[in-house]
């Protein structure tokens, strides 16, 4: 299968500190990649060094065979990667439809508005409440808007940097269910940054561990799940004495709940 995305040595941070420590991570086309790791970790600054946000100290990102290590951020938008930012950040005061009038403002107008059939049509609620400002969605909603706003540009890629958080664990199950759907059946490719290791390395093929800004572990995602310092750190499956990924440090006996 051939490779969509691939980052090597990718180093970024803000100011004179380094986030991110010579990360490599390979986005296989139309399949669901999961980046899991703590708060903290590094994930959304990946996702933003990735989408040309934060700036790239040293590494290559190369895209659907284009090097994109010194583009603009808009660039790497028309190239195909759309980011869907942690928290959703919809417009809040104007319309579900005019949130994706902007997402797809790129687009030729003709399209567009055979584009925005297509979105009402796959997320249904969105349709009946095109109308309302889409401050006033639940979230769960929101979340979906902020899906359809990056599938309107027609992407490549699907940047989604935490679609669960803040929301009730039915919500977020709906919200992974449309993921796979659009990842399965319409051949969306999703590289997915989550806290929440257990749904995560549910739904994807594919998953890198990530600490301190550090690939610390990667495989499929099911090996994955059956790792024990996954299953502790991760999975809240607890266990005594485990030692980090990376530093050789022990850790005491404990549960670190992500969902």
């Amino acid at each position: 299968m051939s490779a969509l995305l691939e980052v090597e040595r990718l180093r970024a941070g803000y100011g004179r500190i380094e986030v991110l420590h010579e990360i490599s991570l390979r986005l296989e086309a139309h399949t669901l990649c999961a980046i899991v790791g703590a708060n903290g970790a590094g994930k959304t600054t990946l996702l933003m060094a990735l989408s040309r946000l934060v700036a790239r100290r040293a590494g290559r990102i190369v895209f659907d065979g284009r090097d994109l290590s010194r583009a603009a951020s808009h660039q790497v938008v028309r190239a195909g990667m759309i980011h869907v930012p942690e928290g959703r950040r919809v417009l809040a005061a104007m319309s579900v439809q005019e949130n994706l009038l902007v997402a797809g403002q790129a687009r030729p107008r003709r399209e567009l508005h055979r584009d925005l059939d297509e979105m009402y049509e796959r997320f249904p609620i969105l349709g009946a409440r095109r109308a309302l400002a889409a401050g006033s969605l639940s979230g769960g909603e929101q979340q979906l808007l902020a899906i359809a706003r990056g599938l309107i540009a027609k992407p490549k890629a699907l940047l989604l940097d935490e679609p669960s958080m803040g929301l009730a664990p039915q919500v977020v199950e709906e919200i992974f269910e449309i993921v796979r759907s659009l990842n399965e059946r319409e051949g969306v490719s999703f590289l997915l940054a989550e806290q929440n290791a257990n749904i995560a390395l549910n739904y994807a093929r594919f998953g890198y561990i990530l600490e301190t800004g550090r690939v610390v572990l990667d495989g499929a995602a099911e090996a994955l799940r059956d790792n024990e310092d996954v299953r502790e750190f991760y999975l809240g499956v607890s266990g005594a004495g485990r030692r980090s990924f990376k530093h050789g440090k022990t850790y005491k006996r404990r549960k670190r709940w992500l969902a």
